[in-house]
């Protein structure tokens, strides 16, 4: 039977919301479970009374009753093991601030409607007993495969932040495009609008446009009118990859929402299926020390395609000069 506990306030969650603190610590805890033992003065901070809203202070003492801390049933123990499991696959690089995960294609990062799984669920599952559950620093659409980076301390989520913020990384994709991209290396410096679930170029009279700039270069050719094409997207907009190489003719291949009918004789039935669009590379800052650069294997359904085409899975693209 789990007991009454009080829990300390550690320097690096000062400043930080009540409920976010329980999310880090309880994650099984769900949001109306808390708000009823809020509302019944169960938790406490400092000795007294508190909201959701409330922002912590170092050193101050948190009161948590039993009905926070009770054991999960026996499915959800189950379920959390096979989480940690397959996260543990993931894993490209990890150290004490930083895990890298190599995100298969169809899972999402964040959950939504209809959806069971998400890495954001999974990563409840190695949740830390200092640190809190390890927090999601970008994100990568449910159907591109490859590079995520997850901060596992609170300290590491804020300095990989604020690389993305300025812009000190550099994220580079692999994709195959439905005809050749001309020229052979470009830039599409051309903003985005949402419109729905997607992104289109923006006009002058769209006020909530964003600027977008990716830069690609073509590695290979292939027959059927079809291109082996490394991606980097300078900015990090929604779909911006996918919505870029569609505006200059060239759609992904696989992509449901920006993509065009293959042409006649494309050997759809010989390639891989889904989107071909992977988060190749990752170069970024440590959040203390050094670069953390990492790469991705393809996944299967990729990988099926580079071998029908015979494209290099070794290759290295090269955008110094961009």
């Amino acid at each position: 039977m789990s007991k009454l506990q009080m829990h300390p306030v550690e320097g690096d969650e000062a400043g930080i919301r009540l409920d976010r603190w329980f999310k880090r610590h309880f994650p099984a805890l769900s949001h109306g479970q808390l708000q009823k033992l809020l509302r019944t003065g169960q938790v406490r901070v400092a000795g007294k009374r508190a909201e959701s809203a409330t922002r912590l202070e170092a050193g101050q003492e948190i009161r948590v009753p039993p009905q926070a801390i009770a054991p999960p049933q026996a499915e959800t123990a189950k379920k959390s093991s096979r989480d940690a499991n397959d996260i543990k696959k993931m894993i490209l690089f990890e150290d004490e601030d930083v895990l890298v995960l190599n995100k298969p294609a169809g899972l999402a990062v964040q959950g939504g409607t209809g959806l069971r799984d998400s890495i954001d669920h999974m990563l409840a599952s190695i949740t830390h007993e200092k640190h809190g559950r390890p927090k999601l620093v970008h994100r990568l659409d449910r159907d591109t495969s490859g590079v995520l980076l997850i901060a596992r301390t609170p300290f590491a989520a804020a300095r990989l932040a604020e690389s993305f913020r300025h812009r000190e990384t550099q994220k580079i994709y692999w994709g195959v495009t439905l005809g050749v991209p001309k020229p052979e290396k470009g830039r599409i410096d051309v903003a985005l609008v949402k419109h729905g679930e997607t992104m289109a170029v923006a006009t002058k009279k769209d006020e909530e446009a964003k600027n977008a700039i990716t830069v690609y270069q073509n590695m290979e050719r292939a027959e059927f009118q079809a291109a082996f094409v490394a991606m980097w997207p300078v900015t990090g907009r929604t779909h911006q990859l996918r919505a870029h190489m569609a505006h200059i003719g060239t759609p992904l291949l696989g992509d449901r929402l920006y993509g065009k009918p293959a042409p006649e004789g494309f050997p759809l039935d010989e390639l891989g299926k889904g989107l071909h669009l992977h988060a190749r590379r990752l170069i970024i800052p440590h959040p203390r020390r050094g670069t953390i650069d990492v790469t991705a294997p393809l996944g299967a359904e990729m990988r099926k395609t580079w071998k029908w085409f015979g494209f290099d899975p070794t290759a290295n693209a090269d955008f110094s000069e961009a």
